[in-house]
């Protein structure tokens, strides 16, 4: 049993790591330049022959096997590759695993530790780049080519059209010229085809953001045939779309279906669009039942915004009540994927998380929330407005059905803009009793929903012209929501009928404060401001406006007369300029320029815009009677008669008209026909003086009997005249009877002259300075703004219209101007 057992000798006590040096001579390669059978080998061909596996040696390949232990006998390997430890070059090989790399004999000879081989210097520089080749050039080419559709993609995105369309087209040329470079050099299978297919798809797309139609769909084509572009068939929804803006439905249903069977299954969302393009096409050409299936198909599979609106809108235009209310709560129930607010509001003084919240509450995602929170209840609100008058009896009671399925979805805050749009439709079909009382019960609602119906109902009373439940429900809204500059603007208004101006004009500071984006209330300021004759604080006003609203024609009016208050006519002139280039057709506008140019000595500038206003409203008086005095002045009296003509159309009572027209034939030689008009003159009005003067001096230079007569009634009446006026004059002080007399015969007192002298009848028919409350866009509250214009600044509601047009005053347009605002539409 102890013989297995081997005990250690007392002398290796003290030696606890012998052994550990020990190596297998056979490694050793101090001696191998001593060893014959190794130098011999080495010299050989054989043995000097590369290696097969490798450029570097490696241990990986057949080792060199020793023919015995304790042997320094060092063997060749059979393939020519030296055994480890060998001389190369004078440089002893490391020993595997027992030297470090790069450790080598030669090193300790003088030698630096070197194993990456950095001795050996840099590396030889690269080869020079040919740029004359072929491949470079092909290379460079198909750079600029990928550079020229990205500036068109940006140039697109900027808005610039034409530079895309350029660059598009640029890009196209340079593709052509690599391909046929590439067919030169290399085979056609080398040919980039998704650099082709880039260029062709952004050179279609461009030409039909230009509108080139045609060129986009030839262009989609040569794509869309090609068998080697993949998925080119999708392509055809843009031409689809191209059809439908085209008006060519038949086509766009057909491009439409195809790019929808070339479409696979797993591409949803991509089919779901362009089956709602199908339902909106179906639309457009009637067919509401094919349109129906379609939204209805979206709403099973994936339901949204659009396709839930479209089939409400299928649905009212084939008259389906159930389906309709169906197709509204599908729409109340699209869910609209966006967190919720209380997440922005922060719970607790954590500076930290209130950073956070403070950095989110407006970024891009939250903006994108409210878009899209918006968009829903739009379509909410307008197809509630659209189904609630159909669905039921009467449109009171579908709208009540509207209120109570909002109330019961996600969008419960609508369900009060829905009542206050319900009495709005009450004001449209003029039912003022019950919008009154519809926003009366609002009162006690919530702060934001008082103050809107406050608001409304401050403007229904202030259209009314009861300025105190005006003001009273102006102060109602202002108190429930300061920050509200749709009441402040009706508290301002009902402050400024009073005639209290500057306290106007703090109200309306206090809205643009809140609201830099009020017009009404910087319009009504500038209005305050020219009450106030602090005109160049009026123009501020105004020029910011129209910084705001480019084409309005009640802004550019107002600039236009406040330079004119301010004695700049050619400023004056020039803005109403850029008025009638506004409004081409206002006879008003027309005028305006004709007096001004008519004050600045500009006889023809003032014929040309009279005339241009006379042709748009052949009815203005001051218009007639200012070309009837111009053909007079430029001595063609038979031209100006068909003014006076129309002029006692117009005022029949007014006898200077037709003494005008007797008075036109008579210059221009025609006494028969002037001796006629006389005489019917005198038929109308007998107790004319002018007129049987006249008819005296025809009768005795023609030579006719009835001078006798004439003058008989003539000196009758002149005695009457003379004892009225001493009557007045025994009554009163006469100052009042010579005046009414010269002012109720000025005209034909001056017609009488002319018979002696050319110059007589210009006083008559001299144009009339226009009443400065004349002045157009200005209306009262009991007269609008001309049918011609669509007021961008005047309240939200319908108001009622009158079968002919108003002229408008300045002092009146502020009183209708003012009345503002509807909050929901």
């Amino acid at each position: 049993m102890m013989q297995n057992v081997h005990l250690a000798p007392e002398t290796d006590e003290d030696d606890l790591y012998s052994g550990y040096n020990d190596y297998n001579p056979t490694y050793d390669t101090e001696e191998l330049e001593n060893d014959t059978a190794f130098q011999q080998a080495v010299r050989t061909s054989h043995g000097r022959r590369p290696p097969i596996t490798a450029k570097i040696p490696s241990t990986a390949v057949t080792r060199p096997v020793a023919t015995g232990y304790g042997s320094k006998t060092s063997l060749a390997s059979s393939m020519g590759r030296p055994m480890t430890g060998a001389i190369q070059d004078g440089v002893t090989r490391p020993m595997t695993a027992v030297r470090a790399a790069g450790f080598t004999k030669a090193a300790l000879r003088g030698s630096a530790f070197d194993p990456l081989g950095q001795s050996r210097g840099p590396a030889p520089p690269l080869e020079a780049k040919n740029e004359d080749s072929p491949e470079e050039k092909i290379r460079q080419l198909e750079k600029k080519v990928n550079e020229l559709v990205e500036e068109s993609c940006i140039a697109n995105s900027c808005g610039d059209l034409k530079l895309a369309l350029e660059k598009a087209k640029d890009a196209g040329r340079k593709e052509r010229i690599l391909v046929r470079q590439r067919e030169q050099v290399t085979t056609p299978e080398n040919i980039n085809l998704d650099l082709t297919y880039s260029v062709l798809l952004n050179l279609a797309s461009q030409y039909s953001a230009n509108e080139m139609y045609a060129e986009a769909l030839s262009t989609f084509q040569v794509i869309v045939k090609n068998k080697m572009f993949s998925n080119a068939g999708r392509l055809k929804v843009n031409m689809g779309n191209i059809y439908l803006k085209q008006r060519n439905y038949s086509k766009a249903i057909k491009f439409y279906r195809m790019a929808l069977d070339q479409i696979p299954s797993v591409h949803k969302e991509m089919r779901i669009k362009i089956m709602q393009n199908i339902g909106v096409t179906f639309i457009k050409t009637g067919q509401y039942s094919d349109a129906i299936n379609s939204f209805e198909h979206i709403m099973s599979m994936a339901p949204n915004l659009k396709a839930g609106f479209n089939l409400i809108l299928s649905y009212f235009a084939v008259g389906d009540r159930d389906k309709m209310k169906k197709a509204f709560q599908k729409l109340i129930a699209v869910p609209l994927e966006i967190d919720e607010d209380d997440k922005y509001i922060s719970p607790s003084d954590d500076p930290h998380t209130n950073l956070l919240i403070e950095a989110i509450k407006n970024d891009h995602l939250r903006q994108m929330e409210r878009e899209r929170k918006a968009m829903a209840e739009k379509y909410i609100m307008t197809a509630a407005k659209l189904i609630a008058p159909v669905i039921e009896t009467s449109f009171a009671v579908g709208y009540d059905w509207c209120v109570e399925v909002v109330k019961a979805s996600q969008y419960v805050e609508l369900a009060n803009d829905l009542e206050i749009n319900k009495a709005i439709t009450y004001l449209r079909q003029k039912d003022f009793n019950q919008a009154v009382e519809t926003l009366k019960m609002f009162e006690k609602k919530d702060s934001r929903v008082k103050s809107a119906a406050a608001t409304n109902l401050s403007f229904l009373y202030y259209l009314e012209n009861e300025l105190a439940q005006a003001s009273s429900y102006a102060d109602l809204a202002v108190n429930s929501d300061r920050y509200n500059p749709s009441a402040l603007t009706n508290k301002g208004n009902t402050v400024f009928a009073n005639g209290d101006y500057e306290k106007a004009a703090e109200f309306y500071k206090e809205a643009l404060r809140n609201d830099s984006s009020c017009t009404e209330a910087l319009y009504n300021i500038g209005l305050t401001y020219k009450r106030l004759n602090r005109l160049d604080e009026a123009l501020d006003c105004f020029l910011k406006l129209h910084a705001i609203l480019r084409n309005s024609a009640q802004v550019l009016y107002q600039i236009a007369n406040v330079y004119e208050l301010m004695e700049d006519p050619k400023q004056a002139i020039e803005w109403l300029m850029q008025l009638i280039s506004v409004v081409p057709t206002d006879s008003r506008a027309l005028s305006k320029l004709g007096e001004l140019y008519d004050s600045e000595g500009d006889k023809s500038q003032a014929f040309q815009y009279y005339y241009e206003s006379y042709r748009y409203f052949p009815s203005n008086i001051e218009v007639i009677e200012w070309l009837g005095a111009y053909y007079i002045d430029t001595q063609f009296c038979e031209k100006a008669i068909q003014y006076f003509e129309r002029a006692s159309l117009i005022q029949p009572t007014q006898v200077k008209w037709q003494l005008m027209v007797a008075s036109c034939f008579r210059r221009s030689g025609n006494y028969q026909k002037a001796l006629d008009t006389y005489k019917d003159i005198h038929r109308k009005f007998p107790e004319n003086v002018e007129c049987l003067r006249f008819l005296v001096r025809l009768c005795t230079d023609i030579g006719l009997k009835e001078v006798q007569e004439y003058a008989t009634k003539l000196k009758r009446l002149e005695k009457m005249k003379e004892i009225r006026e001493q009557r007045i004059k025994s009554g009163r002080d006469g100052s009042g009877g010579p005046r009414s007399r010269r002012e109720g015969s000025a005209s034909s007192d001056s017609d009488q002259n002319c018979s002696a002298s050319s110059k007589g009848e210009r006083l008559s028919a001299k144009l009339r300075t226009l009443p400065g409350t004349n002045e157009p866009y200005e209306s009262s509250s009991n007269k609008e703004i001309d049918a011609s214009y669509v007021d961008p600044l005047g309240p939200q509601i319908e108001r009622p219209k009158t079968a002919a047009k108003k002229r408008i005053d300045e002092d009146d347009f502020a009183d209708e101007e003012l009345g503002d605002d509807l909050l929901p539409e």
